[in-house]
């Protein structure tokens, strides 16, 4: 599940074209029919290289009453306006599903064998240079002991000098599709990389470019993060159109809340979580995770001690800590924004 499927990088004809369909995938307005969504509901026992299967009831009960519950919830995708709500059909597409991402990496993979070709790269690469430049300065910017302001400011220091401060971190990449995100954050000199997928075709994909273009140290695994068998902490967790192909799911609101359990478990504390979405702002995002705070802190976990307890209170599991300030900005009625977002929180 790399992401919300935009143009691959082309030529500027070519991109031209293809804009039409990426502004109406962004919105999430290609609606899933009937047999896709008998599809979906199938997909709910999703099948991982565990063994295991998605099957559970308690955690789809649990998420389904808080998000009825919070009297302040709203899915992110509706954050936007109070006035136009929309069908709830209107919100889903079939890239939430499972079946169109096994599909496409099914292709992709063909492609590969037979033509040697990498595949899409999910936002294009000039995004894809952004995010892994951008969050190799904020890392290198935490590694030295001080919170970052204005990372796009900062000036990248060279790889080499960066290797002191990197290769410390260990990144997991959720949703990695082709891998290609994690092989450049190789080149900025992070070592210790996972990607995961619940599509094994994408993980057959991402393993054969890494071992052709040289990254046989990154590491691939089958991996739902709904239903994650992950036992590791990552101090740095990326996500990149993971939590937007999520959000188009028929049951994504409730999808959504199920990936801020699991996420918040994968990202050590004082580790980072930088999510690249298409379908949301900053402002969406933050308010996503505000959410999120405020469901764990009306329902804490059982403190063992009263300074526990205080602790808990005090610290919510995510904060705000930075976001991308470079990519080009539209105005439409009378607001900026930018067609892509990238957001970095802290885990507390």
């Amino acid at each position: 599940m790399a992401g919300i499927r935009l143009a691959p990088e082309e030529s500027p004809e070519i991109t031209q074209q293809h804009q039409p369909q990426q502004q109406q995938l962004q919105t999430g307005r290609e609606v899933a029919s009937d047999d896709e969504r008998s599809v979906a509901a199938d997909s709910w026992s999703i099948k991982s290289d565990y063994g295991s299967t998605l099957d559970d009831e308690q955690r789809h009960a649990d998420a389904a009453e808080a998000l009825s519950s919070a009297a302040n919830f709203r899915a992110a995708s509706d954050y936007s306006s109070d006035k136009d709500e929309q069908d709830a059909d209107g919100m889903t597409s079939m890239l939430g599903l499972q079946s169109y991402w096994d599909a496409a990496y099914a292709d992709e993979l063909t492609n590969f064998r037979e033509h040697g070709h990498s595949g899409e790269i999910w936002f294009g690469a000039d995004v894809m240079d952004t995010v892994t430049s951008w969050t190799k300065s904020l890392c290198i910017d935490i590694a030295q002991g001080h919170l970052p302001n204005h990372v796009d400011e900062a000036k990248p220091e060279p790889v080499e000098q960066g290797d002191k401060y990197l290769s410390s971190w260990s990144v997991l990449d959720i949703g990695t599709g082709n891998g290609l995100l994690l092989q450049e954050l190789a080149k900025q000199g992070f070592t210790d990389l996972t990607g995961t997928d619940y599509s094994e075709g994408a993980v057959d994909l991402a393993r054969s470019l890494a071992d052709r273009d040289g990254f046989s140290n990154i590491k691939f695994l089958v991996d739902d993060i709904l239903d994650t068998k992950l036992e590791r902490r990552f101090q740095l967790v990326m996500d990149k159109g993971t939590l937007d192909a999520i959000g188009l799911h028929p049951d994504g609101p409730i999808k959504r809340m199920m990936y801020w359990d699991s996420v918040s478990k994968l990202v050590a504390p004082g580790g980072v979580l930088v999510i690249t979405s298409c379908n949301h702002t900053k402002d969406e995002l933050v308010q996503e995770v505000e959410n999120f705070n405020q469901r764990c802190i009306e329902v804490p976990q059982e403190p063992n001690t009263l300074k526990d307890q205080e602790t808990h209170r005090v610290l919510p599991p995510f904060q705000y800590l930075n976001h991308v300030r470079t990519y080009p900005t539209f105005m439409f009625g009378g607001s900026v924004g930018s067609r892509v977002a990238t957001v970095a929180f802290l885990r507390n």
